[in-house]
C-alpha cells in the first residue's frame, strides 16, 4: 500500500528561473524572437496558459556585463497541420561567439479540437527533446517549456540540420493546428562541467533524407555499428523510450495467457503483462536495462486531469544514462561494435510461471546517444575485457480469476514483482598510463498489482519501481518510483461514455550523486560571487516578476541532490451525442535540496527550492513557493496533496471520443496510432 504523500518531505553574472509555469519569458529573448513574423491576430478571449512544474533553470544575465556569448536564435517558427510524414526541416549556424550554455525555448499555440501528439526533436540524427503536446479547447491554449541543452554542447558547435517531427492530423472533426516557436540562448557561464567530444546517435539515421530517426518496436531492430574512436576515456549512454499505441498503458496490461478474460463485453485486453524493462545490449550481450517512465499524456485517463497543469513529464520525456566505460577495452580494438535497444515484457504459460518475452506490442518509440570523451589524438585506451553479470532476473506472477452467478468472468486480480541486478567490470589504461578498475552497477525491483472488476469496466493498478545505479565515475542514482491509477466507464447509450478516474505519481530521487550527463538544478545554486542574483519566476497566468536571491556565504558546494516531483489528482469525463464535458482536479508538490554527502546522509539535505500547486478546472487555486527555505509566494488558501484529488462542478469542453480504449489502454475501439516518423538502420565507421 503506498503510503500517503505530505509537504515536510517534500551564478555569477546569471538570472535564475524558476519555472513553474507556461509562459514566453522576456528575459530569454536578447532579440526579437517575433522579428519579422507576421503577427497573428489576438482572440477575444485569452488562450488558456497550460504548464509543467519543471526545475530551475539558469539564464543569463541583461546587464551588460556579460562575458562571452549572449546571443537568442529562432531555430524554428511552423505551423504543425496535417504534418504526418512532413517534419519541419531547419538549418541552425552556431553563434560567432564563445558560449558553453545553451537553454532552449518552446512555445505553442492551438485552437479547436486534437488529440495530444508525440513531439521528437533532432539535430541531425540525435534525439535531443521528446514533447508531447496538451489538448487544445474552442477557446485556445498556449504553453512554454524552457529546458537547458548543454549536454549537446559539441553539437551546437558545429553547423547541423534541424528536424522537427511532430506528427499532426487535421480533419473537419480535429481541427487544431500546433503553432509553434522554438529558439535557443546561448551564452557563457564559469565552472561548468566537460562537456562530450562526439555524441553517436543510435537511431535509424535518416537526417539525409530530411526524415526523421526514431525506431519504433517491435516492428523494426533498433540497432546501430560503430568502430568507436580508440582514444576514448570514458563513454555513457542514454535512452529514450515510450509506449504509443497498444503500449502507451502498458503498466495496465495483462499477462498473454489472460488478454481474453473479458472479450466478449470489451474486447482483448493487451497482453505482455504490466512490466516492461528497456535494455541496452552491446555486441548482444547486457549492458544495462530499467524500467521506462509511466508517462501519463495529457488525454490520457481522463482528460479533465491535465487542465491547465499536465502530467510531471508530459512535456519533456525522461532519458535514463547508463555508464559504458567498462567496456571500452572492448570498444577501442579498432573492430566494429553493435548497440542495441530492446524492450521486453513477460511471456507466461498460463500456469503460473513467466520469462522475460522477445516482443511487446506496437509500439515502442526509442532512441539513444554514446556521449564519447577522448584522450589526445593518436592515443589508444586498452585494458581487460569486460565481465558481465547479469544473471536471471527474478520474475513472479499470480493472478485470481472470479466468475458470477452466470459464469461469466467477473474480475481478474493479477500481481508482478520482478529484481534484476547488473555488474559491469573492467580494467583500464589511459593514453598517460594510468591503470584503474572501472564498474557500472544496477539494482532495481518492481512490483505491480491491477485489479479488474465488473467485467473490465473498473481497473485499479498500485505499481512501485525502486533501484540503485553506481558508477566508477561517481555517479549515483538512488530513486524510487510511486503510481496508483484507478478509472471506471460506462457506456449506456450507444453514443454516451462516461469515465471517472484518480491518478498518484510520486517520482523521487533519494539521492543523485557525481558527474551525470544531464544538466543539474544544483548549479543555479553554486556559491561564488557576484551576489545577489536575480531570480525570474514564470507564473500563471503569464506574469514574470523578478526576485533577487542572495546566496547565503555559508551555502555548501553540494555533493548530489535530493528531488521529488508528486501529483495527484481526479477527474470525471461525459460524451453525448451533443457534445463532451470533463471536470478535474490535480495538486502537485515539487521539493528540491542539495546533499553535502555522496550517501545523502547529512541529515536531510538543505532546502533549495519547493513549490506546491492546486489546479481545478482550467484555472490555478494554490500555488506557494520557497526558495533556500524562505516563502516568497504564497496565492489561494491551503495546502497539501490529496490522493484522490477531486472535481468542482464547472465544465470545460473536450474532445468527443468514440474509443475507450484511446483513452484507458483497454475496452470497446481501438488503440490510438502513432504518428512518429521512424525506419531504418546500419554501420557507421566513426574511428
Amino acid at each position: 500500500m503506498l503510503t500517503s504523500l505530505g509537504l515536510n518531505n517534500c551564478h555569477s553574472l546569471f538570472l535564475l528561473c524558476v519555472l513553474v509555469a507556461s509562459s514566453l519569458p522576456k528575459a530569454i529573448s536578447h532579440a526579437d524572437p517575433d522579428r519579422g513574423r507576421v503577427k497573428r491576430q489576438v482572440p477575444a478571449t485569452p488562450p488558456l496558459v497550460v504548464f509543467q512544474v519543471q526545475d530551475p533553470i539558469i539564464i543569463p544575465t541583461t546587464n551588460g556585463n556579460q562575458s562571452g556569448c549572449v546571443e537568442t536564435q529562432l531555430l524554428m517558427d511552423h505551423e504543425f497541420a496535417y504534418s504526418y510524414g512532413n517534419p519541419f526541416i531547419g538549418n541552425y549556424v552556431p553563434p560567432a561567439c564563445d558560449f558553453n550554455r545553451v537553454v532552449m525555448n518552446f512555445t505553442v499555440t492551438s485552437k479547436g479540437r486534437q488529440f495530444d501528439r508525440l513531439g521528437l526533436m533532432y539535430l541531425g540524427d540525435i534525439e535531443v527533446f521528446r514533447t508531447s503536446t496538451a489538448e487544445p479547447t474552442s477557446n485556445g491554449i498556449v504553453w512554454t517549456y524552457i529546458k537547458e541543452m548543454d549536454q549537446y554542447e559539441t553539437l551546437w558547435k558545429t553547423e547541423q540540420k534541424i528536424i522537427f517531427d511532430l506528427g499532426n492530423r487535421i480533419d473537419s472533426t480535429y481541427t487544431a493546428t500546433f503553432d509553434t516557436l522554438l529558439t535557443a540562448t546561448f551564452f557563457m557561464i564559469r565552472n561548468t562541467k566537460p562537456a562530450a567530444d562526439r555524441i553517436l546517435p543510435i537511431s535509424a539515421r535518416r537526417s539525409a533524407d530530411n526524415g526523421p530517426s526514431a525506431f519504433s518496436l517491435p516492428n523494426e531492430i533498433a540497432s546501430v555499428a560503430y568502430r568507436i574512436p580508440q582514444n576514448t576515456e570514458r563513454a555513457v549512454v542514454t535512452l529514450l523510450a515510450c509506449g504509443q499505441s497498444t503500449e502507451e498503458f502498458w503498466y495496465t496490461n495483462v499477462l498473454n495467457s489472460e488478454v481474453d478474460t473479458f472479450a466478449e463485453p470489451i474486447g482483448l485486453l493487451e497482453g505482455y503483462s504490466p512490466f516492461r524493462e528497456v535494455e541496452l545490449l552491446i555486441d548482444g550481450q547486457i549492458a544495462g536495462a530499467f524500467v521506462p517512465p509511466t508517462v501519463i499524456f495529457t488525454g490520457g485517463i481522463v482528460p479533465g486531469l491535465w487542465r491547465p497543469l499536465v502530467g510531471l513529464d508530459a512535456f519533456d520525456l525522461t532519458e535514463t544514462e547508463i555508464d559504458v566505460t567498462p567496456w571500452l577495452p572492448l570498444l577501442c580494438d579498432g573492430a566494429c561494435h553493435t548497440f542495441e535497444i530492446r524492450v521486453a515484457g513477460l511471456d507466461d504459460n498460463g500456469n503460473g510461471n513467466a520469462s522475460l518475452s522477445d516482443s511487446v506490442g506496437p509500439s515502442w518509440i526509442v532512441t539513444g546517444k554514446i556521449f564519447l570523451f577522448l584522450g589526445p589524438q593518436g592515443s589508444v585506451t586498452s585494458g581487460t575485457l569486460p565481465r558481465i553479470d547479469a544473471g536471471q532476473p527474478e520474475i513472479r506472477i499470480i493472478s485470481q480469476l472470479t466468475t458470477n452467478p452466470t459464469g461469466a468472468n467477473e474480475t481478474l486480480e493479477y500481481a508482478t514483482s520482478y529484481h534484476r541486478a547488473i555488474s559491469v567490470s573492467s580494467t583500464i589504461k589511459t593514453s598517460n598510463g594510468n591503470t584503474f578498475p572501472s564498474f557500472w552497477k544496477q539494482d532495481f525491483s518492481f512490483t505491480n498489482t491491477n485489479n479488474i472488476t465488473s467485467q473490465g469496466d473498473t481497473q485499479g493498478t498500485n505499481q512501485v519501481t525502486k533501484g540503485i545505479d553506481l558508477s566508477s565515475s561517481g555517479y549515483t542514482n538512488n530513486y524510487e518510483v510511486h503510481l496508483t491509477v484507478n478509472s471506471t466507464f460506462s457506456i449506456t447509450e450507444p453514443d454516451t461514455l462516461s469515465i471517472s478516474g484518480n491518478v498518484f505519481r510520486d517520482v523521487i530521487t533519494l539521492a543523485q550523486t557525481g558527474p551525470s550527463i544531464f544538466p543539474s538544478p544544483l548549479q543555479q545554486f553554486a556559491p561564488g560571487p557576484p551576489n545577489p542574483r536575480n531570480l525570474y519566476l514564470a507564473r500563471p497566468p503569464g506574469r514574470t516578476d523578478p526576485y533577487p536571491l542572495l546566496i547565503p556565504p555559508g551555502l555548501p558546494r553540494f555533493q548530489g541532490r535530493y528531488q521529488r516531483a508528486a501529483q495527484a489528482g481526479g477527474a470525471s469525463y461525459l460524451s453525448t451525442p451533443n457534445g463532451s464535458t470533463s471536470t478535474g482536479a490535480t495538486t502537485q508538490v515539487y521539493h528540491l535540496k542539495g546533499l553535502q554527502s555522496r550517501d545523502g546522509t547529512d541529515g536531510g539535505g538543505t532546502d533549495l527550492y519547493e513549490t506546491s500547486v492546486a489546479a481545478r478546472n482550467a484555472s490555478v487555486a494554490i500555488q506557494s513557493e520557497a526558495l533556500l527555505g524562505r516563502a516568497i509566494r504564497a496565492q489561494g488558501a491551503g495546502s497539501g496533496l490529496g490522493r484522490e484529488g477531486g472535481a468542482s462542478a464547472a465544465v470545460q469542453a473536450q474532445v468527443a471520443r468514440t474509443s475507450v480504449r484511446e483513452i484507458l489502454g483497454r475496452g470497446p475501439g481501438e488503440a490510438r496510432r502513432s504518428l512518429v516518423g521512424t525506419g531504418g538502420q546500419g554501420v557507421v565507421d566513426v574511428s
